[in-house]
């Protein structure tokens, strides 16, 4: 596309940025502080430049010298700049429209589309990169239109972390946990064996709707028709738990970090978190496992996947783009996917060759590889840029059920007419 589309689509994107929660996106403990160039190559003229959103990954950390690999494997240098999510994508916008795009940029997976909207992201096909080895729901997140504009470097997704002393003290076989009638069963003999059955993490953020989703997802609704019935009966799951005090009055201001925090205490016998928090549960004071977030029915919910895309801004030299191609490549090997998906503890491979290889290094992966088997991108289903408004006035409707300021099938009627009015339909 031509700069002249990209400058003027990017101007009127840069009102509207996905403010998406790092949280959100797996790097739920990382501190963000933006602007920093990390990069541990000097520049020059053959150097390439890379952004992402790891500020927290100096130049001496595993995932600087990664990249500083796949640029010498490619025959360049890499000139790294890492900036916190949201500024990642005012500063790629605003590149955009500069018409001074890096090279790469790593994008939090919902922003993909924001970027494409603007014009100033090559799709992979004409970039010529296959991507019919990635998992199709979750590349499914980097779509448009029917046009593919990154590629993921990995997924992690939610499940249900819990504390195995807590559940065989109340006589609860977490594998009996099939739907939200055994699920309910299983908090209710928690209660009654005088312990905390759950906390998520419901705060007025993206956040709050990644956390949703699953229930709001799992019970067979869909993001353009946030008041059906089975979107209200999800709510209702929540509210419910909120008001008999299954779950605690604090979910409504819970960051996931907050969630995580709770549930370190001991106290709680269930925790909606992610992958992110692998590490974490190992060092728990008590034994931990996890379930899948079940559907309202039976099966697994489909989880927002969270993560980052690989995406090629527009180039004028399209003769750089033989270089850039390498480089991506040698990311999404089946090796660098493990890699990356080790580095970032845990990021799961987004193809089934990697998700076999890690598997092969980490086999307590399996129930995680499971869970973004069946995980759903937020922008999916062509949502596109309509998926932040629709977000916010979900956000926003659970939490005045939650408050108790709405029942659910009110909060979700207005929140219904709030996104139609954002999105224009």
């Amino acid at each position: 596309m031509n700069r002249t589309s990209v400058s003027a689509k990017a101007a009127v994107l840069g009102t509207a940025v996905l403010a998406l929660s790092v949280s959100a996106s797996a790097c739920a403990s990382a501190p963000q502080t933006g602007g920093a160039t990390t990069g541990a190559s000097a520049g020059g003229a053959g150097a390439y430049t890379w952004w992402d959103p790891y500020p927290q990954h100096d130049p001496s950390s595993a995932w600087a010298k990664r990249v500083d690999a796949c640029g010498k494997q490619a025959g360049v240098t890499i000139q790294r700049t890492a900036y916190d999510t949201t500024a990642l994508t005012n500063q790629a916008l605003l590149a955009g429209q500069e018409g001074n795009a890096p090279d790469v940029i790593l994008l939090d997976n919902p922003a993909v589309s924001t970027l494409a909207d603007a014009g100033m992201l090559t799709t992979m096909s004409d970039f010529g990169l296959d991507t019919a080895r990635f998992d199709k729901n979750l590349i499914a997140a980097g779509e448009l239109d029917g046009k593919t504009y990154g590629i993921p470097i990995g997924a992690n997704t939610l499940a249900l972390y819990y504390n195995k002393k807590i559940l065989d003290a109340a006589g609860v076989d977490p594998g009996s946990i099939k739907d939200w009638a055994t699920l309910n069963a299983a908090l209710k003999k928690v209660k009654a064996a005088g312990k905390k059955p759950i906390t998520f993490a419901a705060i007025g953020t993206e956040e709050g709707s990644f956390q949703f989703l699953p229930w709001f997802w799992g019970s067979g609704a869909q993001l353009t028709q946030l008041d059906s019935p089975q979107a209200v009966a999800a709510l209702d799951l929540w509210t419910t738990w909120v008001k008999d005090g299954t779950a605690p009055n604090s979910v409504i201001s819970n960051s996931q970090n907050t969630t995580w925090e709770q549930f370190l205490t001991g106290e709680f016998a269930f925790a909606e978190n992610g992958t992110w928090q692998i590490d974490s549960a190992k060092k728990a004071g008590f034994p931990t496992g996890i379930v899948q977030i079940p559907g309202k029915d039976g099966g697994t919910a489909p989880t927002p996947t969270g993560g980052e895309f690989i995406t090629v801004p527009v180039q004028k030299d399209t003769k750089r783009y033989v270089a850039t191609k390498k480089i991506l490549e040698c990311m999404t090997t089946p090796e660098g996917l493990v890699e990356t998906g080790t580095t970032f503890a845990y990021y799961i491979p987004s193809t089934a060759e990697g998700q076999q290889a890690i598997l092969a290094k980490e086999p307590g992966l399996k129930p995680w590889v499971d869970a973004v088997k069946s995980a759903k991108g937020r922008t999916s289903d062509n949502l596109g840029t309509k998926y932040p408004k629709i977000s916010e006035a979900l956000w926003t409707g659970v939490q005045k059920a939650l408050s108790g300021s709405a029942t659910p099938a009110d909060a979700l009627k207005e929140a219904q007419a709030q996104a139609k009015q954002a999105t224009g339909g």
